[in-house]
């Protein structure tokens, strides 16, 4: 079996890492991947899939079993729908469908047609529409970029002069580009957050562990928001909760998807607020997240590359899981999320990747004659999978302990918040 994963970051070093657990011994490549990836795919670093006419040439010659669209990026762009129509099998919905996560407007009113839970909105495309509607919610207000911002389209401001001045970088100075153009000015959610992902064919749907993410930077939930600086899985939660995500959430999502004649054979990623038994969805994404692809992945038993090959064709199979924990650490560069430096020499990284129990997770990291370096915001991400959380979380800190660099971040209340 050959399979080409298109992305470079975590999110494809993690499924890289599943993959080869297949009892297929399939032949794994990435574009572009990374050096991270290097020694458990072929990467192809010096190009990437926005070279429409690179990754045609590519499927023509390798005859890929399927492709696995990772990031959101070309998901928008498209790809997904080039590729089938070039008769190649896919993961990863139409474009039509990523629109859920390209466009914060276009998730809103698909919910609202839905009947799905969410929290009021309007739409606004200047400062002066801000200072207009901000009269209809009551603080900390929140203002969402409309399109696809790295993470940072999200802005929880608790004054009404925040919110005016992030409306002013938004609108006026254009510090998100095209993806600020128009934005969602709505309620504040109350309650507790939870990654609720799942595979679909379009029809029906396949439940994956449920992830908690910690978004933002520092310890206790402060600092800015970012694209997530840890993660651990399986969240358990009550038979009640899960019956109205499933009902009031899910089951609402597929049948506008299953009407419609663009296909969706991917991931559906819901970030669900909790507030006692009732769910508030605040994003759909149209992919796998990270970090919490690092800790969902080890918990799956099945073989995950038979699952996906299945799925590229249309067909949903049933997945079985184990009864172990993971957490992922984040390890952040100094600057993240903002301005993160690279080039920064990492202590002690080819000593930790040798060791079987240790299990890095590569998301900005490079190669040079020097060694190696931090080429990201995210540089790694440290694992630890038990059998008890708090076995889980022992173990992702005491690999996050054995490298090093200049100033080096992450937070140390994964999973004990």
């Amino acid at each position: 079996m050959k399979i080409l994963i298109l992305g470079q970051g975590g999110r494809e070093h993690a499924l890289v890492k599943a993959l080869r657990r297949s009892s297929n011994s399939p032949e794994i490549h990435v574009l572009p991947g990374s050096d991270g990836m290097k020694n458990e795919a072929l990467c192809f670093t010096e190009d990437s899939w926005k070279n429409s006419l690179f990754l045609q040439s590519l499927c023509e010659k390798n005859k890929y079993d399927f492709i696995f669209i990772g990031p959101e990026d070309p998901l928008v762009e498209g790809v997904s729908d080039r590729l089938r129509q070039q008769g190649y099998n896919v993961v990863g919905p139409s474009q039509y469908w990523a629109q859920l996560e390209g466009s914060k407007i276009f998730a809103k009113e698909f919910m609202v047609k839905a009947g799905i839970p969410t929290s009021s909105f309007v739409v606004v495309s200047s400062v002066e529409d801000v200072k207009n509607n901000a009269k209809l919610f009551t603080p900390p207000y929140v203002l969402k970029a409309d399109g696809l911002a790295a993470g940072k389209g999200v802005i929880i401001s608790d004054t009404l002069e925040e919110l005016y001045a992030a409306a002013e970088n938004m609108f006026v100075k254009k510090t998100l580009g095209e993806a600020g153009s128009r934005a969602l000015l709505e309620q504040f959610t109350p309650g507790w957050e939870l990654s609720y992902l799942f595979f679909t064919n379009g029809q029906d749907y396949v439940s994956l562990p449920i992830a908690q993410d910690h978004k933002r930077l520092f310890d206790g939930q402060k600092g800015p928001n970012t694209g997530g600086m840890g993660t651990w899985a399986p969240l358990e939660i009550s038979k009640e909760l899960d019956h109205n995500i499933r009902t009031q959430v899910i089951q609402p999502t597929m049948k506008q998807i299953s009407q419609s004649s663009s296909p969706y054979r991917g991931v559906i990623f819901l970030g669900i607020m909790v507030n006692g038994t009732t769910p508030s969805v605040l994003e759909y994404n149209v992919r796998m997240g990270d970090p919490e692809t690092q800790s969902i992945l080890p918990l799956i038993d099945s073989d995950l590359a038979e699952f996906l090959s299945k799925l590229a064709h249309g067909d949903l199979s049933k997945l079985t899981f184990n009864k172990n924990f993971a957490t992922c650490v984040v390890l952040a560069s100094p600057g993240y999320p903002d301005n993160p430096q690279k080039g920064l020499s990492i202590s002690g990284y080819d000593s930790s990747c040798k060791m079987e129990s240790h299990y890095f997770i590569a998301s900005g990291v490079k190669n040079e004659s020097s060694g190696w370096v931090t080429n990201g915001g995210r540089v790694l991400g440290a694992v630890g999978i038990a059998d008890s959380k708090h076995a889980a979380i022992q173990k992702a800190y005491d690999l996050a302990k054995t490298v090093t660099w200049n100033h080096i971040h992450y937070r140390t209340d994964i999973g004990k918040t």
